[in-house]
C-alpha cells in the first residue's frame, strides 16, 4: 500500500456516555487523542487523519502537529464519520484503502496496525480487522468482550463467520477477543454505509454484522494482544500507568 493510496482516519467525538470528552483526557501531559495519531503515525502505512464534530479536539490535534477534518454531529457510527471525511478529503477517488482506528486506544501498537492490511491482499477480502486469542478466563463469558467466530484461513488469518458477545464457539479450542480497529476498500466502505442497520446488528449491537448479513467478506488477521479501550475512569488511570514515561 503506498501512501497516496491509503489513509489511516481516526473518528472522535466529545459526546462519550460513559466518559464525556474523553479525546481530550490528559494522558501524561497529552490528550489521548494525541498518542492515537502517533501511534497511527508510526505504523507508516498513509497519512493520517482526525475526523471529528468538535472544534476543540481538532484544534488539540493541529496543535501538535497533527491534520484534522470537521464532520457533522449527527453520525450514528464512527464508520459514517469517516465516509464523510473521506469525501472531504479525496472527492476525486485517488484513496482505495481507509483504516479506521477508533480515537480511544491509546496503546495500540503500530504494528498492529499495521497487520489490519494483510487480509486486503486477497481481492475477494471487502473489510479486515484484528482479533487475538482470548487467555483470561473470564472473557469467554463476559457479554463487553466481543467475539469473532471464524474460519481459520492460515496460523494468523480467519474469515469471519460471526461476530457475537456470547461465548462462542461451544467446544474444545481457541476463542478469539475482537478488536474494533478495521481496513475497509474504498468500495466497501461506501458499500456499507449505504446499507440499513441489519437485524443480527440491532440484536447484537455488533455494527460489522450488518456487512456480513449482506454478503461481504471480513477477514481477521490475528495479532499477540488486546489493546487497552478507555471506557471508563478506572481504564484511564490504567492508561496513564502504561504510558508513564514512556515517549508518545
Amino acid at each position: 500500500m503506498t501512501e497516496t493510496r491509503a489513509l489511516v482516519l481516526i473518528p472522535a467525538r466529545m459526546a462519550a456516555t460513559r466518559l464525556p470528552g474523553k479525546p481530550l483526557l490528559d494522558i501524561g501531559g497529552l490528550p489521548m487523542i494525541v498518542h492515537v495519531l502517533r501511534r497511527a503515525e508510526a505504523a507508516r502505512i498513509g497519512r493520517v487523519i482526525v475526523a471529528t464534530d468538535a472544534p476543540e479536539i481538532a484544534q488539540a490535534v493541529k496543535k501538535s502537529g497533527g491534520e484534522a477534518v470537521m464532520t457533522r454531529a449527527d453520525h450514528p457510527s464512527g464508520s459514517d464519520r469517516i465516509f464523510e471525511a473521506l469525501q472531504t478529503i479525496d472527492g476525486a477517488g485517488q484513496i482505495n484503502t481507509i483504516i479506521n482506528v477508533q480515537g480511544d486506544l491509546p496503546t495500540i501498537a503500530p504494528d498492529d496496525i499495521r497487520a489490519v492490511l494483510a487480509p486486503l491482499d486477497d481481492p475477494s477480502v471487502d473489510i479486515a480487522t484484528l482479533a487475538a486469542v482470548i487467555r483470561k478466563d473470564e472473557e469467554h463469558t463476559n457479554p463487553n468482550v466481543v467475539k469473532v467466530v471464524g474460519s481459520p484461513v492460515n496460523a494468523t488469518r480467519l474469515r469471519a463467520l460471526y461476530f457475537t458477545r456470547a461465548t462462542a464457539p461451544h467446544g474444545e479450542g481457541p476463542r478469539y477477543h475482537h478488536i474494533g480497529l478495521y481496513a475497509y476498500r474504498r468500495s466497501a466502505l461506501a458499500r456499507f454505509v449505504a446499507l440499513p442497520p441489519s437485524p443480527l446488528e440491532t440484536r447484537e449491537k455488533l455494527e460489522q454484522l450488518r456487512a456480513l448479513e449482506a454478503g461481504m467478506r471480513i477477514d481477521v488477521t490475528v495479532v499477540d494482544t488486546v489493546p487497552l479501550g478507555v471506557d471508563t475512569p478506572h481504564d484511564l488511570e490504567t492508561a496513564r500507568q502504561m504510558l508513564a514515561g514512556r515517549p508518545s
